[in-house]
């Protein structure tokens, strides 16, 4: 019987089906026929055992059956019974797709509802309730942004200053910026009084709008809603399971107010009358069951027991936590087949099942699963493509048509490419299920779409790319957010920070005050100097003021028109530019140095690139194009590639060293620890495995007899590829002909090691990786003496690692290493200082007595360290106890799960790079950041870890890197000798008057002197601020004054006004006139005139050192003008005009300025 027949009869013999011989992979295939062949059910439900397999699935779908609706409904991403919620994310997913659900599909089109085991025992709001919940308005509706605001506070939406991450809105008069969940983009909502007059989307990075839309459509961003009746009723049913409720529980407390407690979700049974399980959303449609679906099922339903009897067990521990019944949130085993036997089902298995042993109907699909290619991989003297081309021309000469699917369009193209130079010349690219079922037999069909493993039916074989080169993984483009922008407003100003103005040196920032200058008010920072002396400062001129570094450090303030300050920084002067002079000598004799140009042709090097299991990111192609381009200049190459942790460092080195070693040089890779060597060892092993290319590995954990195999090969040049410790450095280790050297982890490596490469790479290529530089490091790539390489884009599912923050709990962490143990994972569990870990290691053996764990910190013995480490690499333990010596580079992807103790005690960079250890395979991972129990934090802490909580999506390493800079200052950029120097003036100053030192040579001008930084000062009598009640935030009005400082044209600052008027509506006239005093601030800097005073009789300005760029012309105006011009015995011009009102003294201002500076200008062109 045809499959068309078997499919198009399937519930004409019974209501319960059975499908067997679907092949893993095939799900996709099967149900998009079975679709195809029953156009008269209008909506099916798959049920997938979980959330990759539903992926997978939704993929396929969109190629096999494109014309589908596929509505996903997720399950919560947290555990049963956590103390987070489900990310708001997830809950707007499901609350959209709920909404879907209540309109039926459109005729003649089918829908498919797909959901997770966990979302289909999951209850959910009932249907009459969902319509309600719904927010909808249209430009010219009139709308209460009182009652919207309310609405927003009780769906679960946070307030923000600035909008940036699903979920958030944020209030500034009549605009509301929110962030839909669900959405691509967030919406600027503009009211004029209760009318709403427009809606358009806004870019999250830049603030300014983008597009109009014609409607607004929002969902709740949390199933668990707060309202009147709802607190009134949770109240109540929490009275009755829990008995009398006291003063220190904090979730009835938060409910009884009003306030959004964490993990609320969880006890949505008592704030709703009813909750039903999804499928009763749909009474008409047949369920498709996934195989070992019930296996998924019961595993839930005693996940979701054990830990209700947890929370129940330890209810008088750590933070109060007293859970509600399960059925009120979930079904059981009982009610999910009751729930079923209302509904047709087919149940999907890969094996051949016989009728008879089998209640229902069995229908027999004949798929079988595609030929893997795992043998020839293996094998060192076989080659896989060959392989593949051998088994696809015996397929086609049976009559079968072929697909090989790849999981990327870039994966594809080299695929493509590589499989022609292995002589397949008939293949043809396709891009959907039609396409495909028109090809010609003999020709070869490649599409993009992932699969595990391939399948065949019906004379139509699928190979999936998994199937020839090994597990795959791909990363979906996510949109980006640029993570510098949290991290500006970590590092932005805050009262009490220590600042340094140039003028005047380090002083400590006392706030914004509204002082008045000449009758009329003006914005200015307080700044207070030693002996509480006070400046204040215009916020015109806040490009002065550089921060000084970190929090708390013991900082001496500036006394205010001291002259300490000024010899300070003229004694730096010299010493920056004597080192800006060394830096350029160093840079210029690597340029004049050659090198072997090593180059490869490419049908080699896509064979060795199609190994990589990833689909490489944009940032890692241009690192390697770069490298490339480097290695074939004839030049050394010294470039800094600075990535994030697991964010592909490797792979580039991969890339390169396969080049220079295919190219006949030696290459030798230095790594800071043994464990890291053995790491690295293994994986080039493992890739330049069948090439003819020897690796070795040098470290204390290779016997002696193949160590000193090694070091006479290295000295022959046997060997090709060493890996090592920087014992690799000593002088007993000689190279026959090395030509690449790659430094890992450089931030582990002393000045001593350091200079010692000096000696050797005098002439061979550098390639130094890392994921936080060293200040030094990042400074000489910054200063431009160095090549720097980003990669900042995260790799496959990195952007996983959910960050939580919570009090100390023993349930919670508890559950969280046993979740890590039962999935076969390991753990790791970092405190502050060394003394922290007996107490902690106690703490475990009483509350998790089924995991083993060992200690390890830095005062240990090297020796004994690295037994530690290797041991519990080697999985023998299941969590590793220690302090921040973890941070290092370990590479170990079971261990999926970080615990950080007393997390306020760590830095930002700190807790960055050790959140990095984990989450580095697909399994998604968990960082828990626990604080004591009813502490309160200090603001900077509390801050550190609510940005450490956002920057969810990776990537911000190096950011962070240059944020730390600023804490630690950069050392001396030459040789062992260390500066303190930057102390004396704080990191940003110094890193500008470097840069603009290294600038100054590069561009030959060699007498200079480094210019100092200088700020007209302007007086007009003119109210000039952003007032509060145009931007309440503080921070925000702060940094749109720093902004503002560094605008340099008209152009650019009309297009500043324009996005204030965007962003917070029509300007008031005292910003109007901050924008045009800021032209004014320009014409002033181009004329050199560093002081403006004007009245109502006039204008006097004082030039800078007495100067201007064209005296001459200076003096033509000023005869010109007759008596209304003089030049003053002090050297000052007075200019003398009829301005009795601000806004005239303003424009005439402008107006002379502007005169002034195309007289200036006419020397420059002259003198060009």
């Amino acid at each position: 019987m045809s499959m068309r027949l078997k499919l198009k009869t399937l519930f004409q013999s019974g209501e319960r089906v059975t499908l067997s011989g679907v092949a893993d992979g095939a799900e996709g295939y099967v149900l998009a026929e079975m679709l195809s062949h029953n156009p008269s059910i209008g909506e099916w439900c798959y049920v997938a055992r979980d959330s990759r397999r539903a992926e997978l699935l939704r993929q396929s779908l969109d190629f096999f059956a494109p014309s589908a609706e596929v509505v996903f409904i997720p399950a919560w991403d947290c555990l049963p019974y956590d103390r987070v919620s489900p990310t708001p994310q997830v809950s707007a997913q499901r609350m959209t797709a709920l909404a879907r659900l209540q309109t039926p599909p459109g005729k003649g089109s089918q829908r498919i509802i797909l959901m997770t085991a966990n979302a289909a025992l999951q209850k959910s709001l009932p249907p009459s309730v969902i319509p309600k919940r719904v927010w909808r308005t249209k430009p010219g509706q009139i709308v209460s942004m009182g009652d919207l605001v309310a609405w927003l506070e009780g769906n679960g939406f946070l307030r923000v200053p600035n909008v940036r991450e699903t979920s958030e809105y944020a209030v500034r008069g009549g605009i509301l910026d929110l962030f839909p969940p669900g959405d691509e983009a967030p919406i600027r909502l503009d009211f004029f009084g209760d009318t709403l007059e427009s809606l358009r989307h806004f870019d999250p990075e830049t603030q300014r709008t983008t597009e109009s839309l014609a409607e607004l459509n929002l969902v709740p961003a949390s199933e668990a809603i707060l309202d009147d009746d709802r607190i009134q009723r949770f109240r109540q049913n929490y009275r009755a399971a829990n008995g009398t409720v006291t003063k220190d529980d904090p979730l009835y407390e938060a409910v009884s107010e009003g306030r959004r407690y964490p993990g609320l979700e969880h006890w949505l049974g008592y704030l709703e009358p009813e909750l039903v399980p999804v499928l009763s959303f749909l009474p008409e449609a047949p369920v498709v069951l996934d195989h070992l679906l019930d296996d998924a099922l019961d595993d839930r339903s005693s996940q979701i027991e054990d830990h209700y009897q947890t929370r129940l067990e330890h209810k008088g521990e750590g933070a109060i936590y007293r859970p509600s019944e399960p059925d009120l949130l979930y079904l059981n085993s009982a009610s999910w087949s009751e729930l079923l036997q209302q509904h047709r089902t087919v149940s999907l298995t890969p094996f051949d099942v016989l009728q008879e042993s089998h209640a229902g109907k069995v229908v027999l699909m004949g798929g079988r699963q595609s030929r893997t290619f795992a043998a020839e991989r293996a094998a060192s003297d076989q080659n896989v493509f060959d392989a593949l081309i051998a088994h696809v021309t015996s397929l086609a000469e049976a009559k079968n048509r072929v697909l090989i699917a790849s999981w990327s369009e870039g994966s594809r193209d080299r695929l493509a490419q590589v499989l022609q130079d292995h002589g397949l010349t008939r293949q043809r690219l396709i891009n959907s299920w039609t396409e495909a079922k028109g090809l010609q037999n003999g020709t070869v069909g490649l599409s993009v779409l992932e699969v595990e493993s391939g399948f065949s039916f019906d004379r139509f074989a699928f190979i999936g790319e998994q199937d020839v080169l090994g597990d795959r993984l791909v990363r979906k483009g996510k949109r980006k957010r640029r993570d510098a922008d949290v991290l500006t407003e970590a590092a932005s100003l805050n009262e009490g920070d220590f600042v340094v103005h140039v003028e005047h040196g380090i002083a400590q920032f006392a706030g914004l005050q509204t002082i008045l200058a000449a009758g009329a008010p003006h914005d200015c920072l307080e700044l207070i100097y030693s002996g509480g002396d006070k400046l204040f400062l215009p916020v015109e001129n806040i490009e002065l003021l550089t921060r000084y570094g970190s929090e708390g450090s013991e900082t001496v303030l500036d006394k205010l028109g001291g002259v300490a300050w000024q010899a300070r920084k003229s004694k730096l002067k010299k010493r920056i530019r004597d080192m800006a002079e060394a830096l350029i000598k160093v840079a210029a004799a690597r340029a004049l140095k050659t090198a072997t140009p090593l180059t490869l042709d490419d049908g080699v090097y896509d064979e060795f690139a199609a190994r990589f299991p990833y689909d490489e990111t944009d940032d890692q192609l241009s690192a390697i194009d770069a490298i490339a381009d480097d290695l074939g200049s004839g030049r050394p190459m010294d470039r800094l590639v600075c990535g994030d942790v697991g964010f592909g460092k490797t792979e580039v080195a991969l890339r390169a060293a396969f080049i220079a070693a295919m190219s006949g040089r030696q290459v030798a890779i230095v790594v800071p620890t043994t464990l890291l060597a053995r790491q690295h060892f293994k994986t080039f092993a493992d890739r330049f495995s069948g090439l003819p290319v020897n690796v070795r590995h040098a470290s204390r954990l290779v016997p002696a007899k193949d160590l000193n195999e090694t070091k006479a090969g290295l000295e022959t040049g046997e060997v090709d590829i060493v890996v090592g410790t920087h014992a690799l450095l000593g002088k007993s280790i000689q190279f026959r002909d090395l030509g690449l050297l790659i430094i890992d982890e450089e931030q582990h490596f002393g000045v001593r090691h350091k200079e010692r490469l000096k000696e050797l790479k005098s002439d061979i290529h550098v390639l130094t990786l890392t994921a936080t530089p060293i200040p030094r490091t990042l400074q000489l790539a910054l200063t431009g003496v160095r090549e720097l390489s980003l990669i900042s884009t995260p790799p496959v599912d990195r952007l996983a690692v959910r960050t939580f923050v919570s009090p100390v709990d023993p349930v919670t962490i508890r559950e969280a290493l046993l979740r890590e143990h039962f999935r076969g994972g390991q753990s790791f569990y970092v405190c502050p200082r060394v003394s922290d870990l007996a107490e902690r290691k106690a703490f475990l053996e009483q509350h998790v007595p089924e995991i083993k764990a060992i200690v390890a910190h830095g005062q240990m013995p090297p020796r004994e360290l690295d037994d530690v480490m290797n041991a519990f690499y080697d999985g023998q333990y299941d969590v590793l106890l220690s302090t921040t010596i973890v941070e290092s580079g370990l590479d170990i992807p079971t261990a999926n799960t970080l615990i950080i103790h007393r997390a306020h005690m760590f830095g930002l960079a700190q807790m960055y790079q050790l959140r990095g250890r984990v989450g580095r395979s697909k399994t998604r991972a968990y960082a828990l950041f626990t604080v004591p129990t009813n502490m309160k934090l200090t603001t900077t802490a509390d801050r550190r870890l609510r940005v450490l909580q956002s920057l969810n999506s990776l990537g911000a390493g190096f950011e962070l890197a240059s944020h730390d800079m600023d804490i630690r200052g950069a050392g001396n950029l030459l040789g062992e000798e260390q500066s303190g120097h930057i102390r004396e003036v704080g990191f940003e100053l110094y890193q500008q008057m470097l840069e603009e030192a290294v600038a100054g040579l590069k561009s030959g001008d060699l007498d200079s002197d480094i210019p100092d930084h200088w700020s007209p000062q302007i007086t007009l009598g003119l109210a000039v601020m952003i007032p509060e009640s145009y931007v309440p935030d503080l921070q925000l009005r702060l940094s749109l004054y720093k902004r503002l400082s560094a605008l340099e044209t008209a152009q650019e600052i009309d297009d500043f006004g324009a996005e204030l008027i965007d962003r917070f509506g029509p300007l008031p006239e005292e910003v109007d006139h901050l924008l045009k005093l800021v032209f004014v601030k320009q014409l002033c800097r181009r004329c050199n005139i560093e002081k403006v005073d004007a009245g109502p009789k006039g204008m006097v300005f004082t030039l800078r050192n007495g100067t201007f760029p064209n005296p001459a012309g200076l003096i033509q105006y000023i005869a010109d003008q007759g008596t209304l011009a003089k030049i003053r015995p002090d050297q000052k011009i007075v200019l003398i005009r009829d301005w009795p009102k601000p806004l005239q003294r303003l424009k005439g201002a402008a107006v002379t300025l502007s005169q002034l500076a195309g007289i200036a200008e006419d020397a420059d062109q002259e003198a060009a």
